[in-house]
């Protein structure tokens, strides 16, 4: 059986720099709470092998003066089925996707991802980043 190529800098950038939906967001007029949305249906493409990849991607946040519009959201979330894309870069272009939409006082993104090859896979990302 031929030997399949090595990860490259190419598959490792794969949908970074993606052109997506932006995320709208509406003027928040409560302070002080915060905002939890789970997302089951997050599809993707594994840059390397073609294969889909599937999980749950958990937003959690506290707004301050914005908080993220839910219908551009989906919106934006279902722009990743067709693209290549690691779990690792996926959680974190969506932690830095909601950040800059919203300007969240912090926020967390969450991967579940469903297993593969025996693997269970969790990625997590804050804002704002630890140093």
């Amino acid at each position: 059986m031929p030997k399949k190529p090595a990860y490259t800098p190419e598959h490792a950038r794969g949908g970074v720099h993606a052109e997506l939906p932006a995320i709208e967001t509406w003027p928040n007029q409560y302070r002080g709470y915060e905002i939890t949305i789970t997302i089951p249906e997050y599809t993707s493409i594994c840059p390397r092998t073609g294969l889909p990849d599937f999980g749950t991607i958990t937003i959690h946040y506290l707004p301050d003066k914005l908080c993220l519009e839910l219908k551009s959201l989906k919106y934006y979330i279902l722009a990743y089925r067709n693209l290549g894309i690691f779990y690792e870069n996926a959680v974190n272009r969506i932690l830095e996707d909601v950040a800059h939409a919203c300007k969240p006082k912090w926020a967390v993104v969450k991967g579940e991802f469903t297993m593969r090859g025996g693997m269970h896979t969790m990625v997590e990302a804050r804002y704002p980043r630890r140093k």
